[in-house]
Formats: structure tokens, sequence, C-alpha cells
């Protein structure tokens, strides 16, 4: 993330956005005579008081543990979307909970979930990486950066993570038939997909954000 990017997320926190109220509030006192002299080193003093005194939101952490069992993995994912309820919009959380559904249906069917498989290390990845990964880097951009800010193709974060997460959705559809099938270089083709999709170190910045 360049310095530009980061001044986009901070003009979008909480602390900016109260500092900046406060700072309105200053100059409208001023503008309407409440205030005269030294309004200026009052207008940047309720600023930085808004900036100081607003909590900054709370990073989110959603990576699930590497080692985990199938009863293991039910169970994280349950948490996963637990935690994420109230965060995101119902839209959102109905494609995470389809996703999570295509998991689960194939992790009776799995012996090893550790296995160094090929089919299994896709679904592996896809329940704890790709999926907490992306819904993680998205809850912690600031809420008003998330929906109002084009942040790469003229999309919002949000519709960028909608994109997504239906691509993820539909990935593990066909995965799961493909398991069924035994099919392993469908299952394969659709492993490297996902990694060249998601293992990226930015997924919300274009090159002119």
């Amino acid at each position: 993330m360049n310095t530009k990017q980061r001044v986009l997320l901070f003009l979008y926190s909480n602390p900016n956005i109260v500092g900046s109220s406060l700072g309105i509030l200053g100059l409208i006192l001023f503008f309407t005579g409440i205030i005269g002299q030294f309004w200026l080193l009052i207008v940047v003093g309720l600023y930085g008081i808004g900036v100081l005194a607003t909590p900054r939101s709370p990073a989110y952490d959603l990576r699930l543990r590497s080692q985990l069992t199938a009863d293991e993995i039910r169970e994280e994912l349950e948490n996963l979307v637990r935690s994420i309820r109230r965060q995101v919009s119902k839209e959102i959380l109905a494609k995470v909970e389809s996703i999570k559904g295509s998991i689960l249906e194939i992790l009776p069917y799995i012996v090893d979930v550790g296995s160094s498989d090929y089919n299994v290390y896709t679904i592996r990845q896809t329940a704890l990486e790709y999926l907490p990964e992306t819904l993680e880097n998205y809850l912690n951009l600031p809420k008003a950066f998330r929906t109002l800010h084009p942040v790469k193709d003229g999309k919002t974060a949000k519709q960028l993570l909608a994109g997504q997460l239906d691509l993820l959705d539909q990935q593990m559809k066909e995965i799961a038939q493909d398991f069924y099938r035994n099919d392993t270089q469908r299952l394969m083709a659709h492993g490297r997909f996902l990694e060249q999709k998601f293992s990226k170190t930015d997924l919300w910045f274009g090159d002119d954000a």
C-alpha cells in the first residue's frame, strides 16, 4: 500500500470524519461571530481533539488455523459467519453462507483434510485462506471507504468483494461436482485459477487509487 492509499484510508476513517465535523463546527462559530480572535487555533484544536479522541475501528483477524480436522474446519467456518453477520450486508452474508455450504458439503467425503493431495489442498485453501483473508481485508477498510470510493476499475470495495465472493462461490460449486467425479485435472485447474485470483497482496487498489 502506497502513501496515497494510506492517506485515502485516513480521510475515510472515523477519527478524520469526527475531527473534520468538529473543525467545521469551529468555522461556523467563527462565521457567526461567536469566536473571533484565535479562531484558526480553535478550529485546528477542535479537529485535533476529534482525531485523537475518536477510537479507530477495530482490526479484524479472520485467519483460521492451518492444521484442522474436518470437524474443526466446520466449527471455524460457523464462527467466521457469526463474526461477520452484523458487519456485512445481507447480500454479502448470503454469498459467504453459500460458499460455506459448498465446503461443508465436501468435508464428510475427505478422509484426511491435512493430506498433501492437490484436490484436498484446493478445498482446504479456500476454507482456511482465500475466504477468510478476502473478508478480513475488506472489513479492515473504513466503512465509508468500502461503499463510496472507487478503488479499481471504477468499482468500490463492496462491489469488488461481491464479485470475488461470486467467483469463489461458483468455483466451489464446480469443485464439489468435480470432486465427486474424481476429476483431478479439472480440480487442479480450479486450484491454479483460485491461487492466481486470491493469492495477491492487494485486492482492493488499482494503479490509479
